[in-house]
């Protein structure tokens, strides 16, 4: 019957109402800031730099190769390469940044810093409460209000992150594998030579 289906349409929307102001799961509103809902996995607002172990000058990924700030489109990034190099996470020595600032003010988190990154050291955070009294110099942030650890990046984007390392963990493999095989080849060849310089040489016969 079209009233017995109009009665169980509203109770529906009834049940839902009242749930919404009971069930954790329907709340619509928390007490902030007290109370904050999770991020979810997707969020991004402003970038940030990765690096790897407990030092984030000497593990920090960014080469300084300087294709962020290339593409970037608001223009925001702006980078000073090193002069000398470094060991990367694959033990090859690499240049750095001097410099690394990002104006926040300036970002519209279009996330193509991190799209165009070939060495997975610059991602999208999650932090949105970046309010200041400073319009200008609070909101230019150098590599080291930019660095977060890679537990960090773990944390807030756990898919990504958890594919970044593979990627990582790829690479590095390979380069210690190229190293070792280089390593052996150098060997043998110097075993090789060390092996024909003690051969004696036979006396040359007269006629």
């Amino acid at each position: 019957m079209l009233g017995e289906q109009i009665i169980k349409g509203m109770a529906v929307t009834a049940r839902n109402f009242f749930e919404s102001y009971v069930s954790k799961d329907r709340l619509t509103t928390v007490q902030y800031p007290e109370e904050r809902l999770p991020q979810k996995g997707n969020t991004r607002q402003f970038p940030f730099l990765v690096y790897d172990g407990d030092d984030w000058e000497k593990g920090l990924r960014c080469v300084a190769c300087q294709i962020c700030e290339k593409e970037c489109p608001p223009k925001c990034i702006y980078i000073v390469k090193s002069k000398d190099k470094k060991p990367d996470y694959k033990g090859q020595p690499q240049i750095y940044p001097l410099r690394f600032d990002i104006d926040i003010s300036v970002c519209m988190s279009c996330s193509i810093c991190v799209e165009v990154c070939p060495f997975e050291s610059i991602k999208m955070n999650t932090e949105f409460e970046l309010s200041t009294a400073d319009r200008f110099g609070g909101l230019l942030f150098t590599k080291e209000q930019l660095a977060k650890p890679n537990s960090y990046y773990q944390k807030v984007h756990p898919n990504d992150a958890a594919e970044s390392d593979a990627v990582i963990a790829s690479e590095k493999a390979k380069a210690e594998a190229k190293a070792k095989a280089a390593a052996e080849a150098k060997a043998k060849a110097a075993a090789a030579a060390a092996a024909t310089a003690a051969t004696p040489v036979p006396p040359a016969t007269t006629t």
